[in-house]
């Protein structure tokens, strides 16, 4: 199995994009300075920022490096403060410093508790956003800022609001605190030696909005003090809406305050592209290969790879001659693991986006299965598992029939009629007949109908179990953001997650949709919210659409009432394969009477 967090070795030849983050850094002239490393979650922004520490160091040039994990102060009422004074202790902590630089940092961490009592004090929303300097705001009507402010404290009357809000603004004080902390923050990089400090700010897309917002405006006290640069990995679409969250809403900005906030504090953007096809099968064959060699044998393979591919970058693959010119030995023992990077790699592009972390939590979970059954002393071979689990991954509604199907001894059969074109053997999967997807996957090899299924389905039946949680821990954070939004069954939160499905992968749409499915037959009736929702998601594409006419399929007649059927209408307006839809709609009224008349009114 392989390690769920960031590492230091470059599988992805992602080393262009550290060159870039470190000559940005390097230039004195752009100091100070903020890099955003924007990219999906798990495509490796952690990794690069470690990679970009790691070589900052080894410069021995006075460059200080700190590495701040913003999840970590998600708990605290505070957490701007508290993150400066984490600054702090880290140079306290990575230092030997002067007598006159201990002095300086007594004087900062003074100021850090100064700041700490003018915002209990003043608690009304109005902190230094305001005083420190975003103009956006501190140029907005005082009646506008105290309407924003009131939100977060219900029990504070509006004119004692107003007040405390006039007074924060004039109070000259506070303003000058804030100018003599970066003038002091800049002193103590000069007395403790420090050539330059770079901030590596992690995990901040995990954050709450507030937290998101307390970072970046405790960031931006030392973007004016010295030479200090700030990398910041996130998904730059949740740093946005944490922005949107707390201004977008004050009247007066006709702007997307977000994006010009964010360019107000990020002046330099590097985006982390997605894994293309060849890039997938070269980083699933390195994860591979480092579980099947040695240490030593790993690395020398690992270079040899990587030089190989210097040579032709953007088409490189790795070929059973590649690996034979290295050692024939370890090609030869690397055999299967490069058949398996081949047969992975397009579904895994295409389904997961080419995402890194994702690749390797499919990975994980077909060698945690291996291992179970090894324990069990049953062999599994590795590229029907593989198979198996792309359907289980990718079309979640055949792979609950093809369970079904196992246990009423059909499948065979069935499979047998994809494998060979006989088209009168199925009759189960008849609904996947023509789908393009499913005929492509049940002829390429291994063939199913060759193996003994029961011992690959009997270590996969958590899967098989109708369990609306399976859905979303399979999910990356933003899928299960979108998936809480539309649980919630409110139109404002749908029409967000509407907004954002084209920036999701195909693969986190359909678990979506599956937990939705999981949400609606979860109940002995079905609610009519929860249908609604399914359907609306449902609607959205035409894969979508596909998929929900499949778990339409195994809907219950009788527990579908007729207020739902304007729901159902909805969608079948929407349907690109009525056909199959009206087949369905067509049954219901046979098996339900109340619903006919609704039905036949739309048909």
């Amino acid at each position: 199995m392989w390690k769920d967090s960031e590492t230091e070795i470059d599988y992805l030849d992602f080393s262009y994009i550290v060159e870039i983050m470190k000559d940005t850094i390097n230039d004195e002239k752009l100091l100070p300075s903020c890099i955003g490393l924007y990219g999906d979650w798990g495509s490796g922004k952690s990794s690069l920022m470690h990679m970009c520490k790691k070589q900052l160091e080894e410069q021995k040039d006075g460059t200080v490096c700190l590495l701040f994990n913003g999840w970590l102060y998600e708990s605290y009422d505070d957490a701007k403060t508290a993150i400066l004074a984490s600054i702090l202790d880290g140079i306290k902590e990575g230092r030997e410093l002067s007598g006159a630089a201990k002095i300086t940092l007594k004087a900062l961490y003074d100021s850090i508790d100064k700041f700490k009592v003018i915002k209990g004090g003043i608690k009304f929303g109005i902190d230094m956003t305001v005083t420190g300097g975003f103009g956006a705001i501190t140029n907005l009507a005082i009646k506008e800022i105290a309407k924003k402010a009131k939100k977060v404290a219900e029990d504070v009357d509006e004119e004692t609001m107003l007040q405390a809000i006039k007074d924060k603004l004039d109070y000259k004080e506070v303003r000058e605190d804030i100018r003599e902390f970066r003038e002091k923050f800049a002193e103590l990089i000069k007395e403790a030696g420090i050539k330059k400090l770079v901030i590596f700010v992690d995990e901040l897309d995990r954050c709450n909005p507030a937290t998101i917002l307390d970072t970046l405006e405790a960031m931006r006290l030392f973007l004016f003090s010295g030479n200090v640069s700030f990398v910041i990995g996130a998904d730059e679409r949740h740093v946005t809406y944490a922005i949107r969250s707390k201004f977008d809403d004050i009247e007066g900005i006709n702007m997307d305050i977000g994006k010009e906030y964010q360019e107000k504090l990020i002046q330099y953007p590097i985006r982390i592209p997605c894994m293309n096809k060849d890039e997938t099968e070269f980083y699933i064959m390195c994860l591979l290969s480092e579980n099947e060699l040695n240490e030593t044998e790993f690395d020398g393979l690992l270079k040899f790879l990587q030089a190989k591919r210097k040579q032709n970058p953007l088409e490189f693959s790795i070929t059973m001659e590649i690996l034979k010119e290295y050692d024939e030995r370890i090609a030869t023992k690397l055999n299967d693991s490069l058949v398996l990077s081949k047969q992975l790699s397009g579904i895994l592009t295409q389904g997961l986006n080419g995402n890194p972390r994702q690749c390797k939590r499919f990975l994980n979970t077909l060698d945690m299965r291996q291992k179970m059954a090894n324990y069990k002393n049953v062999t599994l071979k590795s590229n029907v598992l593989a198979k198996i689990m792309e359907v289980e991954y990718f079309q979640t509604s055949l792979f609950r029939k093809m369970v079904n199907l196992l246990g009423d001894n059909m499948l065979k059969t069935e499979l047998e009629g994809f494998e060979t074109d006989q088209e009168d053997k199925i009759n189960a999967l008849d609904p996947w007949k023509n789908e393009l997807w499913v005929k492509k996957w049940m002829k390429a090899k291994p063939m199913l109908s060759e193996e003994k299924l029961e011992n690959y389905f009997y270590f996969m039946r958590a899967s098989a179990k109708d369990n609306i949680f399976t859905s979303v821990e399979k999910m990356s954070e933003e899928a299960k953001k979108i998936f809480e939004g539309i649980s919630k069954h409110s139109d404002l939160a749908f029409n967000q997650a509407k907004m954002a499905v084209d920036k999701i992968s195909v693969f986190d749409q359909h678990q979506i949709l599956d937990g939705l499915y999981q949400d609606v037959i979860s109940d002995d009736s079905y609610e009519k919210e929860k249908v609604r929702f399914f359907l609306l998601w449902g609607a959205l594409n035409e894969q979508l659409q596909e998929n929900t006419i499949k778990y339409c399929t195994d809907l219950s007649a009788q527990k579908i009432s007729v207020s739902q059927i304007p729901y159902f209408e909805g969608f079948y307006a929407q349907c690109k394969n009525k056909g199959a839809m009206k087949t369905i709609l067509e049954r219901w009224k046979s098996e339900n009477t109340t619903l006919k008349t609704a039905i036949e009114d739309f048909l």
